[in-house]
């Protein structure tokens, strides 16, 4: 049995934890991945003071990563698969199609509800990102638009998409979690995120209104435009992917079917050692052109490591919260103290990394919820708005590493233009406050 730290200990190592990240990630403006090794350390040999063995911190350790194989492995899949879509013309012929569909003023709206769509449509904000996301990142660039900006547009609708559809893990998760009906759950979220997405669609509006293409960015797009070769093939995997995604193939699958198909299509024109180079070193365009090169040189397995470190990090600083009993010991005490409907949905919001944002409030929560009369859907609501959402903006987060890795723009830089990030947890609040849209348990 794994011995427990007390709570005036378990308060004190994450309040020094959280200071650490802040301080190294914000403060100095360090990548997560030594302020994270330096915390993990730290509560093993703290840990050990008090009386927890070696064996039962690396235990806790080993269980948090290993939570996170499925994702990690995923990862490295998306590495290929951007690389793939970039050599086989898919990234360049969405890219040409985004250059002749959008003007720069109806850019940053339609980036947000065309990423809403897909998102919704393949359940993955991950995905969303590493394909389309990549794609609007690449023509907001070019027409001058700030990249912090795009990357908060495009992962504003990239996670609307996932919490709004059933295919998405999330989502399922959390429905499980809270013990309710699936369809019921996604309803339910909607009194939250459409006036969220409703608040960021009208922000894009208004950062968009009046943008005007320099006559440089002009110049660039136009010397840009013949060198993207757009091609017909770019349907088959798009489509395969929504093929998948409707068909209920989970992520690993679906994308390793996309990953054979397109390498297929490559292989038709190229080598084998160029094939292998390619999944694990990425794409490198033969062109000299400066613009050309920023927006293609990317994607491979090994682009994916350094997030693929920091979130195995990420983990296992979960895995010892959890395993040690440190969060628990922390929110125990919150709970018994909370009394009313508006307290129990504020606190949710103390515990911001996706897993176990998700799972222990869920866990430790349920009864609470029942006892001031709140439904599970509730729960399942609250747990959505604060884990699944926030942690797309903590730096040392699983979301927010990999959101980071892909669209090539800092957690910090971002954060305050993913609008729907920001509104989703005030519109939860708002309505515990108002109680609109709040469900009350069943008598």
């Amino acid at each position: 049995m794994v011995t427990k730290l007390k709570t005036k200990i378990s308060v004190t190592l994450l309040l020094v934890a959280v200071a650490i990240l802040a301080v190294g990630v914000i403060g100095f403006g360090l990548s997560p991945i030594a302020p994270l090794m330096l915390v993990i350390g730290l509560i093993i040999v703290v840990a050990r003071c008090f009386g927890v063995s070696w064996q039962a911190s690396q235990k806790a350790l080993l269980s948090g990563v290993s939570s996170g194989i499925a994702p990690l492995f995923l990862f490295l899949l998306i590495g290929s698969l951007i690389a793939l879509w970039l050599a086989t013309g898919v990234i360049p012929t969405m890219i040409w199609v985004g250059f002749k569909l959008l003007s720069p003023q109806l850019f940053l709206p339609t980036a947000l509800l065309s990423t809403a769509i897909v998102g919704t449509l393949i359940g993955s904000a991950f995905t969303t990102l590493s394909t389309v996301g990549v794609a609007l990142m690449g023509v907001g660039t070019l027409m001058g638009f700030n990249p912090a900006l795009i990357a908060g547009t495009v992962l504003s609708g990239a996670i609307f998409g996932d919490k709004s559809s059933p295919l998405s893990d999330s989502t399922n998760l959390a429905s499980a979690i809270s013990e309710t009906d699936l369809f019921a759950h996604i309803k339910n979220l909607m009194w939250t995120t459409l006036p969220a997405l409703i608040l960021s669609l009208v922000m894009t509006i208004i950062l968009g209104f009046g943008h005007q293409t320099s006559g440089d960015a002009t110049a660039k797009i136009s010397r840009l435009l013949p060198l993207l070769a757009p091609t017909w093939w770019a349907i088959v995997p798009l489509g395969l992917l929504v093929i998948t995604a409707w068909q209920k193939i989970p992520a690993i699958p679906a994308l390793m079917i996309n990953i054979l198909v397109s390498s297929i299509a490559f292989l038709t024109q190229h080598s084998l050692m160029t094939w292998a180079d390619l999944l694990v070193n990425g794409f490198k365009t033969s062109s000299h052109n400066a613009t050309l090169m920023a927006l293609m040189n990317r994607g491979g397995m090994s682009a994916m490591m350094p997030t693929v470190m920091m979130i195995m990090l990420a983990l296992a600083f979960g895995g010892l919260l959890s395993g040690l009993g440190i969060l628990s010991r922390v929110m125990a005490p919150v709970v018994v103290y909370l009394k009313t409907q508006r307290a129990m949905i504020a606190a949710n919001f103390l515990v911001g990394e996706q897993y176990l944002a998700t799972i222990l409030p869920g866990q430790l929560f349920k009864d609470s919820f029942k006892r001031v009369g709140l439904s599970p859907l509730a729960l399942g609501r609250t747990i959505e708005d604060s884990g699944t959402v926030m942690n797309y903006l903590v730096p040392w987060g699983v979301a927010g590493a990999f959101a980071a890795q892909t669209l090539g723009v800092s957690v910090l830089d971002f954060a305050p233009f993913t609008f729907f990030a920001l509104f989703s947890p005030v519109m939860s609040l708002l309505s515990a406050v108002t109680g609109i849209g709040l469900k009350q348990l069943e008598k």
